[in-house]
């Protein structure tokens, strides 16, 4: 915590400004200053009973959200990569699961998202009524899937690994509207993420590049200091991939966190939201004690 501190000091005084946003005002049913997923995504290998097990261990964490990935295999899968191809097809649920997935979410309160690779698979989350919508990485570039998007009017989340800044600036054109929020996420499409090249610096780029945006990180690296310093710098949204415990063996164990790791995780984060404080310059409750001792001079 003394070195996220730190980079925090750094960050400020270098004249770059932290810029809170009220997260339920573009869309974000929180309280909280920073919304955390936890990224099952395909994790549960294909196995309704296991997601289902997967959302119960989240719910133990305090995260806000879980988030799920939505797709025809025959539509995602590279073409011409049979083991791709095959392990996406293994891991793929039926779109009559989602219903099933966001009742289960919804009796603990957590919020239910996915990302959806297609049209088809925008239309079935359509029509369970998601709050919210995620675009991965792979599809800034894809403006047809970006349109459907858009059309829903929900609010969105876009990882933006492999995105240069005019591909963010032409996806962020088609998508943000008066009418629809966009959150942008810092990511680095490399799994695992070593700490190296995590580029966290490129977060207060993004918040003064788009500034109408909630900006966060989907975070790849294998533990939670990541993360905290991405918060430290501003980042209102974290994504990590998730797992049930440290020997689940699932197609993303590398770059996923167990439920105790998670607990962590949000526990530092709600920590680093009172030490940021409210942002606003002024005589603080716990100063009015000190004031008598000021000394004012002509």
């Amino acid at each position: 915590m003394d070195k996220i501190l730190s980079l925090m000091v750094e960050q400020l005084a270098g004249n770059t400004r932290i810029k809170m946003k009220n997260l339920k005002e573009y869309g974000f049913n929180t309280d909280n200053k920073t919304y955390v997923i936890a990224e099952i995504g395909i994790n549960h290998g294909g196995d309704l009973d296991l997601a289902k097990r997967m959302i119960d261990s989240a719910s133990k964490t305090g995260c806000d959200a879980v988030k799920f990935q939505t797709y025809l295999t025959e539509q995602r899968a590279p073409k011409g990569n049979q083991e791709v191809f095959d392990i996406l097809k293994k891991c793929e649920l039926p779109f009559s699961d989602f219903e099933i997935l966001k009742n289960h979410s919804q009796n603990y309160g957590l919020d239910f998202f996915s990302t959806p690779f297609d049209k088809e698979s925008v239309e079935c989350l359509e029509s369970i009524d998601v709050d919210l919508y995620k675009v991965a990485s792979f599809d800034v570039v894809n403006k047809q899937l970006l349109r459907e998007l858009a059309k829903t009017g929900k609010p969105i989340i876009m990882s933006v690994g492999m995105a240069n800044l005019e591909e963010i600036r032409e996806a962020h054109a088609v998508i943000k509207t008066p009418s629809n929020n966009l959150a942008i996420l810092h990511c680095i499409s490399a799994y695992p993420t070593e700490e190296k090249d995590a580029n966290l610096g490129v977060i207060p780029i993004l918040q003064d590049e788009f500034s109408d945006c909630v900006i966060g990180q989907s975070d790849h690296t294998s533990g939670i200091k990541v993360p905290l310093y991405a918060v430290a710098l501003g980042a209102q949204i974290i994504e990590k991939h998730f797992k049930i415990d440290a020997e689940m063996d699932c197609i993303d164990a590398p770059v996923s966190i167990s439920q105790d790791q998670m607990l962590n995780l949000v526990d530092e984060i709600r920590s680093l939201e009172n030490i940021i404080g409210d942002q606003n310059l002024k005589i603080t409750d716990v100063q009015n004690s000190a004031t008598i001792f000021r000394r004012k001079t002509k």
